[in-house]
């Protein structure tokens, strides 16, 4: 793990610290950025720190949250922000809270978390199994710049079927694949920091030829499994692109091959045009 690694974890990166009742404030880092804005996974993870602070002010004894949909209103700074929280249910298997981030008197990003507690029992159904993936040393790692920091923080390694794009070998199959581990000096993977998995993988898009230019307009994260172990199988692929937008969905596997996260999202996405 680099300098930037060791200085900040993802946990602490996403802490929150309450300013009132429903209000919290939070610092964003800058080790979770892509073109200097905040990752949206990340924010995601901020999110749903929020909307657990909330909803335990609230009495709730939920520990995880099981499902964020984001809306990415803007592109929030990193720095000082504020999140304003609004419990909407708290029950006894499920809450809700809506949660906006505030900059500026702007709200940048809003979200509805749903709310729940994780528990290690065995799975009773799984319709999709963990992707095919060449072993990690075979695997092309994915080293951090200063456009993409979030690459500093995970550790990457590209399935090499699907990372030619990075050399400029294109293809015509919207996928990516690789491994995943989070290098941030904690103790790995857990619940909350799989919302930040479920965005870390390159856009789908890159193989089929598109500019670095991805913004995500929405994202839904689900989380259903407590993760075991330090990597995650990670497959992300594309639905169809139309209009400018992309629809995209990743799966996250842990060791022991289980689904333990997906994520869907929509993002816009240019490719280049030749005369």
């Amino acid at each position: 793990m680099d300098e930037a690694g060791s200085m900040t974890s993802l946990r602490d990166a996403a802490a929150v610290d309450p300013v009132g009742h429903g209000q919290f404030a939070v610092e964003l880092s800058r080790y979770y950025t892509v073109m200097n804005h905040p990752n949206g996974g990340y924010l995601q993870v901020v999110m749903a720190n929020g909307a657990l602070a909330a909803a335990s002010q609230e009495g709730s004894t939920h520990l995880h949250a099981t499902a964020v949909t984001t809306n990415y209103v803007g592109s929030p700074s990193v720095g000082a922000a504020t999140l304003v929280t609004h419990v909407r249910k708290v029950g006894r298997g499920v809450s809700f809270v809506h949660v906006e981030l505030v900059q500026d008197g702007q709200v940048t990003t809003e979200s509805l978390v749903t709310l729940g507690t994780l528990h290690d029992g065995p799975v009773r159904y799984a319709g999709v199994g963990a992707p095919d993936i060449a072993p990690l040393a075979s695997c092309r790692r994915s080293t951090g710049s200063d456009e993409i920091n979030i690459a500093r923080i995970i550790d990457l390694r590209m399935d090499p079927t699907t990372a030619g794009w990075s050399v400029g070998e294109l293809r015509d199959t919207g996928e990516v694949k690789g491994w995943l581990r989070l290098d941030d000096g904690s103790t790995g993977w857990d619940p909350s920091t799989l919302l930040f998995a479920s965005d870390a993988l390159p856009p789908a898009t890159f193989p089929l030829g598109s500019s670095g230019w991805v913004p995500t307009l929405q994202l839904t994260s689900y989380v259903r499994r407590i993760p075991v172990g330090e990597w995650l199988r990670a497959r992300q692929w594309c639905l169809v692109i139309a209009d400018g937008v992309v629809d995209e969905r990743c799966e996250l596997f842990d060791e022991r091959g289980e689904l333990v996260a997906s994520s869907g999202q929509l993002a816009m996405v240019r490719f280049p045009t030749h005369s």
